[in-house]
């Protein structure tokens, strides 16, 4: 509901607060608690976005000839505000997305890891020195940037993946305009406050509200030279398609179907932590999330699934600034429909449900958009809960006979980011590791938890993106561009090939 204390959010236009030219907003509010607004925001326009544009090509010119070492100095310096005031920044994100304090906390604490990982980058752009064909002829190649990068975050994790793009962007000398999703503008908008209060020089970053039409504003502006975007195959498909034509760097982190193998000599204890957390923690709506999971046929399988449902039934679900509460709720009421959906019609194609499968209502569920944690038996390889994204707190449970069956129906999907498998056969382990066909692989641990380390490159394969990565020193590719510089010191005319 609207009131008249209600906040209204301005445009953060490279580094100065602005009213927007549009007289339209959008409200958001806390999915645990429909009572609770976190402000209204405008609907940005054309003239916003040419705006920032503006500012950014200024700023592009001096911070692309900034050190890399004293642009990391900015990093440096946010990642420090961010620590000192993480519980408020926390409290923000669990409010704007309904996750609990422990998650969103945890989220926050990523934003340092990856401040400090990129800041560290700054002393390590590293080219390539190569040996000429031809004599007093050396080769040099160098990494650049590339100009104004559009980057455009999903509201799952509002604050880690705008530092997954943003931290890259900057310390390899871009400049970026950020629209955050309207499911959760609050978090970008405050990380990029405080990279200005760290010293980001003014026109280097930008944020503007907006919905997924102003999303397709950045993606076509010819001055905006990068595109990065989370979010669904659908839409990555046609950001795709647009960079495509107009011959734009684009970088997509987009759907997933992730799977749990369980063959029969798994460590069950791990096991059931691992699925728990993987399936219902942020109410399964991580990229990451477990969706599928594929166990193998044995004594105690049958046992194993009615165990995980009674662990799945005792989850406390509940508004995720209550520490007690485990799961919070999903994002929207239309997604809450979405998901249901699912369970609806995998029920008609013969899936049993053990736990869950219904929404959440009375007392303070009736505030918000609340689902069961669900778990579905029953499931054959082939069915839409078996193959279709559903980003909800819903696990479809797949029998298989052995390893052999069990690779097949994890790879049976036209996703590709994030597969597990738990076994202590070492040698199955490691032929998993190699056949499974995604761009995460996990052995005795769950499908989620990216850290940000240099080799942790994070993304997917099939069509979960286009084979770019986040996180780790590969984010650097999609951010910058070669350059190869010859240097002949033969004073004379040589020419490759032929001399």
């Amino acid at each position: 509901m609207v009131t008249a204390t209600m906040t209204t959010f301005k445009n953060n236009i490279g580094g100065t607060l602005k009213d927007s030219s549009s007289t339209e907003y959008f409200e958001k509010y806390n999915p645990a608690d429909k009572n609770d607004c976190l402000g209204k925001f405008p609907k940005s326009t054309d003239k916003d976005l040419d705006e920032a544009v503006a500012e950014a090509k200024k700023a592009f010119e001096i911070w692309k000839n900034t050190p890399a070492p004293k642009r990391a100095e900015v990093l440096y310096k946010a990642a420090e505000i961010t620590i000192a005031e993480k519980e408020s920044l926390a409290q923000i994100l669990t409010r704007e997305t309904g996750k609990s304090l422990v998650e969103a906390r945890g989220e926050i604490q990523e934003v340092i890891d990856t401040y400090m990982f990129f800041a560290g980058e700054g002393r390590r752009i590293y080219g390539m020195t190569g040996q000429s064909e031809l004599a007093n002829k050396s080769i040099i190649t160098i990494r650049q940037p590339i100009g104004i990068c559009g980057l455009i975050p999903a509201w799952n994790f509002p604050a880690a993946v705008p530092s997954w793009k943003a931290a890259p962007a900057l310390i390899t000398g871009n400049v970026c305009i950020i629209k955050p999703s309207k499911d959760a503008p609050v978090s970008a908008y405050k990380l990029v406050e405080i990279l200005y209060r760290a010293g980001l020089p003014k026109g280097c970053a930008s944020v503007l509200f907006g919905s997924g039409e102003f999303g397709d504003k950045i993606v076509r502006h010819p001055d905006i030279k990068v595109i990065s975007i989370t979010g669904s195959t659908e839409v990555g498909s046609k950001v795709y398609e647009i960079c495509g034509k107009m011959l734009k760097k684009c970088a997509l982190e987009l759907g997933g179907k992730n799977a749990i193998v369980a063959l029969e000599d798994a460590n069950q204890d791990l096991l059931l932590e691992g699925v728990l957390w993987a399936s219902f923690g942020t109410a399964g709506q991580r990229c990451t999330s477990c969706s599928r999971l594929i166990i193998q046929k044995s004594s105690w399988s049958d046992a194993f699934v009615e165990k995980l449902a009674n662990a799945a039934k005792k989850l406390t679900v509940g508004n995720g600034l209550n520490e007690k509460n485990q799961v919070g709720p999903v994002i929207t009421e239309s997604q809450r429909k979405n998901i249901h959906g699912f369970v609806e019609r995998a029920i008609k194609e013969g899936g049993k449900v053990v736990c869950g499968g219904n929404v959440l209502s009375g007392g303070d569920y009736d505030k918000g958009t609340f689902y069961a944690p669900t778990v579905v038996s029953g499931i054959k390889p082939n069915m839409e809960l078996a193959t279709q994204e559903v980003f909800g707190p819903v696990l479809a449970v797949i029998e298989v006979k052995d390893f052999e069956e069990a690779i097949k129906v994890a790879n049976n999907t036209e996703y590709g980011l994030s597969l597990s498998i738990y076994t202590k056969d070492v040698n199955l382990a490691m032929q998993a590791s190699n056949r499974l066909e995604s761009g995460i692989v996990y052995i005795n641990a769950p499908t989620i938890g990216a850290e940000c380390g240099g080799a942790s490159a994070f993304g997917g394969w099939k069509h979960t993106g286009n084979g770019s990565r986040e996180g780790g020193v590969l984010a650097l590719d999609t951010y910058t561009q070669y350059k190869t510089i010859y240097i002949d010191y033969s004073n004379k005319l040589q020419r490759a090939q032929i001399d």
